[in-house]
This record gives C-alpha cells, structure tokens and sequence, in this order.
C-alpha cells in the first residue's frame, strides 16, 4: 500500500486575516484529495485534531515583541509603518516539530511577525525537504515591506536599501540587510515560489531577488459552491434596505489605507451628483471595521456601515442580494471578494492594481477601471448596475477558476514534481 504524501502547512494563523482563511481552505481540500495534511500555527483559535500550536503563548508574544522592536528602533520610533515591514529575525524551532520533520513537503503560507526566522528557513531548506511558498503579499520579493506601493528598488538589478518605509536614506539599512539574508537563504535548498495571481508572478519575476527562482502561479482556493445565486424564499436580510439595486464593498478594515476608501467615497458622490434617478434606485452596504467614525461622513450616495459580518451565511446572502460589488484598493494581489460576491453572481468594479485580470474580463463579466481615476469608476459602477447579467454564468466561470477541490490538485500536481525533483 502506498503511504499518503504528508504535507505540513505553516501558517500564522488558523483564521485571522485572508491568508489564514485560504490557507485553511487549501488544507482542508487537501484532505479531501486524500493527502495527510497538518496546519502548524502560531495563534490558534479554533481547536482541531489536525492544527496545531507551534509554540506556547509566553515564546510566541516574546519573538513578535523582539523583532518589532527592532523595526521600531530602525524606523527612528515611528509608529506609522510599523506593521508594514517584517524581517523574520527570529522565531520557533521548526525542526524540533515532528510534523515538520516528518512531512515529504513543507508548504510556507503568511508566516511573518515572529513564526519565520531566517536561520530556521536555512535549516528547513537544509534538510532537503521540498518548500513550497505561497506569496500572500510582495514580501519574499522585496527587503522588508509586504507592498511595495509605488517603489521600485525591489526590481532588477537593483537591491533595496533607503527604504521609504525607514525613512532614511541609508543604502546598508535594515531592508537592504534583510535582502541580502534573503539572497542567501533561497538558494539553499528546494524551494518554489507559488503566487497567487498573475500580476504577483509578473512583480517576482521583475525582482531582483525572485528572477531567477521558479515561481507558479496558483490562485487561492474558495468555497464557490457554497455560494448561492439566488436568495432563500422571501428572505431579505435585515442589514440591506429595500431598494431595487444593492452595492456591496468589503474588507477586513475598510479605512485601511490601501483598500482606497476615499476614492469608492469620491466615485459614489459623483454618481450621486450626476445621476440622481440611480442614486434614488440603490444602496451601498459597506462591511468590515472602521477605525475612523467620520471615514463614511461625507458620502452622500445612500448607504450604510453594518460593520463587520461573523455570520458566513449572513455574508453570503448579502452577496447574492447585491447587483455589484466593488473594490477601490491601491493594491490587491487577489481580491476576495470579488471572487466571493462574482459566485453569487454580482458584478465587480475595481482598479487593476493587482490580480484583478485573473477575476474580471473587462466590460464582460466586471468593469477595471482607469487607476485612481475617479469618473471611470464611476461610469464602472453605473455600467454594471445597468447590466441584465447571467448570474449562475457568473458563479460557474468563478467556479472553473478558483474552487477548492481544482486548486487543491494543482498543489499535489506541483508537490509530485518536487518529489520526484529530488529524486
């Protein structure tokens, strides 16, 4: 009998953030395809057979402390970018865990503040094992920064250094030392980069440090059958008004800087100013945190803030209520959801600053607008709640791309050929 390929997924989370929650869906669909699959954590909040905790609680808060507080002393005690940065200095054991040890792969999910250290990452590689490493962000390509924004000293030929986010303008600073650990360590074993979109994979191999690395591109895994076209019988959720249109934005922190807030803000007025008779026949449903009150109050365009949505089935029944769903983020390496409101059968409207082409088709199934152009988004969103679109077409092209079960294949696809890579 042939014994099951063991694969160790290490994650910093179970749940918390989108990288957790694909990565937890990528493990469990692992399963599903018969692979012995185990998700190490550094924060664990739902108990399960097959997660475990990598480290106890007093280590774990020990080397997230650590290796911020060397940012902040970097970062001459700024505050701002303080969480905009990572540069796994230090972290758990990871050899001393039996699952790791014992795995035939290892796969690499969002694994900074305090899980990673660079030492650790040279030992793992050193073992032999094949390492997968999904890219959740621009972090392995650049020195220190999880997006890049508009810098470009990640690219070919150059290396980082005078990192905007140190405020400084010093070439041997604390981004260009963290390139120079990362140069080394990636050359020391078996190791594939996955991306998660096309526009991330282009961005690697623009990279100084990624050029030459082999670097797939996987999209991450979704629950798409779990959404629905079509409301239960007579079923309209509490948190949506009753007008004939519904717009619906989302994210984890709506006010984060980088979801763009202000130009949806700016986008939806110029509806409201130009073209009342549409303004009057919609709504916008805006969900998530928002650290700032007044972020929503200058918005004219009717609206409201339900703040953030637990209930998975709440959320899935306020995509299949909405007509469009929109994503006005500087940058969004595979935005969520627009994938999960697209199976439900809404339409997108986003700028392209990311993966959105591997979601949208533009003027087909969404609308990208001109980046940061805040008319085009507009003529976007009145585009799209102008159109009679197919909604279960919609839900089985999302299918086609991004369900769990196709996804999880191409992941065993990719850890056959490093298996057999190493012979």
């Amino acid at each position: 009998m042939t014994s099951r390929l063991k694969v160790a997924i290490l994650s910093h989370s179970d749940n918390i953030g989108g990288a957790a929650v694909v990565t937890m869906r990528l493990h469990n669909a692992l399963r599903r395809e018969g692979v012995d699959s185990s998700m190490i954590v550094f924060t664990q909040n739902n108990p399960s057979s097959d997660v475990i905790n990598i480290s106890h609680r007093f280590a774990r808060g020990y080397y997230f402390m650590r290796e911020r507080i060397r940012i902040f002393l970097a970062n001459g005690m700024n505050k701002e970018h303080l969480f905009k940065v990572s540069i796994a200095d230090c972290g758990p054991d990871l050899m001393a865990n039996p699952l790791i040890r014992n795995a035939d792969v290892v796969l690499l999910s969002w694994v900074n503040q305090g899980l990673i250290s660079f030492s650790q990452l040279s030992r793992l590689l050193r073992s032999g094992k094949p390492v997968v490493w999904v890219m959740h962000d621009m972090w392995n390509m650049t020195g220190i920064c999880h997006h890049a924004m508009t810098c470009e000293r990640y690219v070919y030929p150059h290396q980082c250094g005078c990192c905007p986010f140190l405020k400084g303008n010093n070439p041997n600073d604390l981004s260009h030392k963290t390139w120079l650990k990362k140069q080394a360590v990636y050359k020391e074993g078996n190791l594939h980069f996955v991306a998660v979109s096309n526009w991330s994979r282009k961005n690697a191999l623009r990279s100084t440090l990624l050029r030459d690395m082999p670097v797939s591109t996987i999209f991450n895994a979704f629950p798409i059958d779990s959404f629905s076209t079509k409301l239960p019988e007579g079923y309209v959720p509490s948190i949506i008004l009753h007008k004939k249109k519904v717009i619906t934005m989302g994210a984890a922190r709506l006010d984060d800087p980088i979801k763009g807030l202000k130009y949806a803000v700016e986008a939806l007025n110029y509806l409201f100013d130009n073209n009342p008779e549409l303004s009057n026949n919609a709504e916008v449903v805006f969900f998530g945190d928002l650290r700032d009150p007044d972020a929503l109050s200058d918005l004219r365009f009717p609206h409201r803030h339900v703040g953030r949505i637990s209930d998975p089935n709440l959320l899935r029944r306020l995509y299949s209520r909405s007509s469009v769903v929109i994503s006005s983020s500087l940058y969004e390496t595979l935005p969520g959801t627009l994938i999960e409101a697209q199976a439900s059968g809404a339409i997108p409207v986003t700028f392209g600053k990311g993966g959105q082409d591997d979601i949208v088709e533009h003027l087909k199934t969404g609308y990208i607008a001109r980046y940061l152009d805040i008319k085009d988004f507009a003529a976007g969103i009145e585009w799209a709640l102008s159109q009679n679109q197919d909604r279960e077409a919609l839900h089985e092209l999302v299918r086609s791309k991004f369900s769990s079960d196709a996804i999880a294949r191409q992941y065993i696809a990719l850890f056959n050929r490093m298996l057999h890579k190493n012979g």
